[in-house]
């Protein structure tokens, strides 16, 4: 079974923030303009559903309201989605090819990559095994993490620091070039004060 990133650009703080923001007038547009999407999720997990978990409206709601959550672990994943569908509305998807699809423990092998190259203030992993905001549950599907703008500035340094340095370790070249498209992620970020990049995994 293959799994895929869903990685976005934007201002890390600001999305944290709508968390519990009871912003109805964005819950409104939303709800709106995203209808079908929201219908086409609810079809596609309506086993679910009808086993008593929410469904995506209601989910983005307790999100943008902070709650109220349902108790039971099964049902986390729907916040996960709905925590997923705002970073989607306010950022901006960044080009992913190079882990998505991906087999087994790829995100490892490329954090490996970047360590081989002394960049350890990111990590690709943190997308999978990182947590949403609070008080969003977590799940472990869609996995949820964050390279803040102090992160990736710090990798960008590790990273001229080995240019600098010379320090070239022989890479398989798919790793170079996912490492590459790490570094493209958080060049886009530096260029744009105060942001940085969530990543989903599913």
């Amino acid at each position: 079974m293959s799994s895929s990133l869903s990685v976005y650009l934007l201002d890390v703080a600001a999305t944290r923030a709508l968390v519990g923001s009871r912003d109805d007038e964005l819950l409104d547009v939303i709800r709106t303009r995203f209808a079908d999407d929201l219908a086409r999720d609810d079809d596609y997990f309506s086993h679910e559903i009808e086993a008593g978990a929410p469904n995506a409206y209601d989910a983005l709601r307790a999100v943008l309201h902070g709650g109220p959550f349902s108790d039971h672990s099964h049902h986390a994943f729907q916040y996960g989605y709905a925590y997923k569908r705002l970073c989607a509305l306010t950022g901006s998807f960044l080009a992913n090819d190079c882990f998505t699809p991906h087999r087994g423990g790829w995100l490892e092998t490329v954090d490996q990559g970047l360590k081989d190259l002394r960049i350890t203030s990111v990590s690709v992993s943190a997308f999978s095994y990182g947590t949403p905001p609070a008080p969003v549950p977590y799940a472990d599907t869609p996995g949820c993490g964050a390279w803040t703008p102090e992160q990736i500035a710090q990798a960008l340094e590790e990273f001229e620091a080995t240019k600098r340095a010379d320090h070239a370790p022989p890479l398989e070249p798919e790793v170079v070039e996912a490492v590459m498209q790490c570094l493209e992620w958080m060049r886009h970020a530096q260029a744009r004060p105060g942001f940085g990049v969530i990543g989903f995994r599913s």
